[in-house]
């Protein structure tokens, strides 16, 4: 591993820095937490911290020493000096006089100990770095270091690797004993350079921010050569049935089998969302003939199992064709899982007298022969940073195997650091926007109603594809963050199944899907040639039918129901003269929410229709506008405003629609109105 450090960037940030009062040491101190956060072999999500011990003025003006340590929720590799909250030290030096202490009473003495009582609550890891005698420590899971500590004789490699430069810590939980004993190891080591924390990770320190990072680097290649020196032979792949399903069709099938359902309601269910990796790492690993023994071993450093649960669950190979048996296989695993987990809770909870409240019994990380891994989560970044660090399982399992063989914690203690207090807390005050877990499409995406539709639904919580064909306006929709942007020509069945297929790759499948691409022809009836006829019931028809269909056919392998909703139009049932080319197939189109309500409700898949009326978009252009006003003889405010309440209806009046909607559980078949009051568009 190279050093990343550089010396006018340094001095760049210094300078910054020093302009909006911020010391030397603070600055240098956010520009080597940066470095280690930008290199994910240091650090991924959270798993690790860095402080410097420094000088500060509190309110009254007096001079205190202080802590400035990584503050919870804060990333290494974007941190700001706030996310450095300065901590008064004698008070934590205080506490290395006693025995024992909570969690609770821990982190609580640390926020008491806060120059700024809004900052955030300094890491759990505060009073180790308080403890340790050095003015910059640096802290991280670095791979390396955990494939040397992952070994039924981690510490004595490391010891021969390391020398007196590092002393060795065993493993404990980290809070105030892990402090207390790396306290002991410093002591009896002054002139370390380091700690190794067994199965957990390594500590530097530094009189300067660039000794203590350069130092991390060091440490870590030295790891690195290591394993390089005792790597033998790689996984012996076990025979895999030919050809293996590709991650698309599994995905949907995956993402029901995980799905918890919460009551006896067939619509409680508490939903993930998916994220596939592969690439010849990932498949080596799990095409490994040994797959069922070192994948079901523990995590490679104990907070992963927070997020990724101690354990992976492992499914057969896929084959191409009926998945009817593969699915058949892959539940059984899963149910086993869940019974699995279920025991290993009511093990342990024991030992805390039955006080712990035991998480959802589904696996977080799913292993897939000839496929890769699946990483599940509660929305697409948690999905995330569940692949990363199953990722990162991959390449320290592998290393670790290679040289010996792979070895994690006790159980007991994976169960201590999963069901740690502080995380169960955190559970407690946890709350989701109403669609959180869901995955919407919508189509039309990068028009006016699709980006404000997309824009409500993320807004409750949802992850949203949107579908519209490829230029300008999709490409503006995806650097605005309205979601996943998918080209996609609505009229093509190759286009819309590669587009669903995108969804599945990226989210493991669909929950509700907007079907709102159109355009308006328009001309008497009498005189429309039929091929504008054909070309406008292939989009606002035809191109309903298409998508819904492929939307259904993930619902049905995902099992646990879904939403299907239509922007259908007041044309629907208020034709108005000459726009028969445009309200034709979208009467037809109203007939199609009804028939898939009717067919597939039993199912859990419901289905309802908006008809809307006079939104400004791309059906009803400035154009169309003034030529309807001129038409009908008023104002274009005029023509805007003719309905019932005398207001324009906007584009996010249609989707705030679609997401009540979305939302109605025991609404099926039924078609809402969004246009100001029509009593001519009104259904009866």
């Amino acid at each position: 591993m190279k050093s990343a450090w550089n010396d006018q960037e340094a001095a760049g940030l210094v300078e910054r820095y020093a302009a909006e009062g911020v010391g030397g040491d603070l600055a240098l101190r956010v520009y080597t937490t940066r470095l280690l956060g930008s290199e994910p072999r240091l650090v991924l999500h959270g798993g690790g911290n860095t402080s410097v011990k420094s000088r500060a003025r509190d309110v009254t003006g007096a001079e205190l020493d202080v802590l400035y340590v990584k503050g919870s929720g804060w990333d290494m590799g974007t941190i700001e000096p706030a996310g450095l909250p300065a901590v008064q030290l004698d008070p934590l030096l205080g506490l290395a006089g006693i025995d024992v202490l909570s969690d609770e009473d821990m982190v609580n003495l640390q926020r008491r100990s806060l120059l700024d009582s809004k900052a955030p609550n300094p890491s759990v890891e505060t009073l180790l770095h308080a403890w340790v005698p050095r003015t910059f420590i640096d802290h991280t899971h670095a791979n390396a270091a955990l494939v040397l500590t992952d070994q039924p004789h981690g510490e004595e490699i490391c010891r021969e690797v390391y020398g007196d430069r590092a002393a060795i810590v065993p493993y404990i939980m980290p809070g105030f004993d892990l402090a207390k004993a790396a306290k002991v190891a410093a002591d009896a080591h002054p002139d370390a350079e380091g700690l190794v924390l067994l199965k957990h990770g390594l500590f530097t320190f530094g009189d300067t921010a660039r000794e203590a990072y350069e130092r991390m680097i060091e440490f870590v290649s030295l790891a690195e050569a290591r394993i390089e020196m005792g790597r033998r032979t790689m996984f012996v792949s076990a025979e895999l049935p030919a050809p293996i399903a590709s991650a698309s069709e599994i995905a949907p099938v995956i993402r029901g089998l995980l799905a918890n359902h919460r009551s006896d309601e067939r619509d409680d269910i508490e939903r993930f969302v998916l994220e596939h990796r592969t690439g010849p790492g990932i498949l080596s690993y799990v095409d490994s003939a040994e797959l069922a023994r070192y994948s079901q071993v523990g995590t490679v450093t104990p907070d992963h199992a927070i997020r990724t649960k101690p354990l992976p669950v492992v499914l057969p190979a896929p084959t191409i064709g009926d998945l009817t048996p593969w699915t058949r296989q892959a539940r059984a695993a899963v149910d086993a899982y869940r019974e699995a987990y279920t025991a290993y809770f009511e093990r342990h909870n024991p030992r805390y007298g039955g006080t712990k409240r035991m998480l959802d019994p589904s696996p977080r990380v799913v292993l897939v022969p000839g496929v890769g891994l699946f990483a599940s989560g509660r929305d697409a970044r948690a999905a995330s940073a569940a692949a990363d660090l199953a990722e990162t399982t991959v390449e320290v399992i592998t290393d670790a195997e290679s040289m010996n063989r792979f070895e994690s914690i006790t159980e007991a203690e994976l169960f201590d650091i999963e069901y740690w207090s502080l995380e169960q807390a955190k559970l407690a005050g946890a709350t989701e926007k109403a669609l959180a877990r869901h995955v919407a499409v919508v189509t039309g995406g990068a028009g006016a109603i699709g980006r404000a539709t997309a824009d409500a639904f993320r807004e409750a919580g949802a992850e949203v594809a949107l579908f519209d064909l490829p230029g300008p306006e999709l490409d503006a929709a995806a650097e605005a963050g309205a979601g996943l942007a998918v080209p996609c020509d609505v009229t093509d069945d190759a286009s819309v199944d590669r587009a669903f297929e995108a969804v599945a790759d990226r989210f493991g499948g669909v929950d509700i899907l907007v079907s709102n691409a159109g355009a308006a022809w328009r001309g008497p009836m009498a005189d429309v040639p039929d091929e504008v006829l054909r070309e406008s019931f292939e989009l606002n028809f035809f191109a309903h039918q298409r998508v819904t269909r492929a939307a259904v056919r993930i619902m049905r392998a995902q099992g646990t129901g879904g939403c299907l909703l239509f922007n259908v139009s007041k044309q629907a049932v208020n034709p108005g003269p000459e726009f028969g080319p445009y309200g034709l197939p979208k009467a037809a189109t109203l007939g199609l929410v009804r028939q898939y309500a009717i067919e597939h409700g039993r199912e859990g898949i419901r289905s309802n229709g908006i008809n809307a009326d006079r939104i400004r978009s791309g059906v009803l252009t400035d154009e169309m506008i003034a030529a309807r006003s001129e038409a009908r003889g008023v104002s274009e405010e005029g023509y805007m405003r003719g309905n019932l309440l005398g207001r324009e209806v906007r584009a996010e009046d249609v989707a705030r629609a679609f997401v009540s909607l979305a939302l109605a559980r025991a609404t099926t078949g039924a078609i809402l109105t969004v246009d100001g009051g029509n009593v001519a568009a009104a259904l009866r």
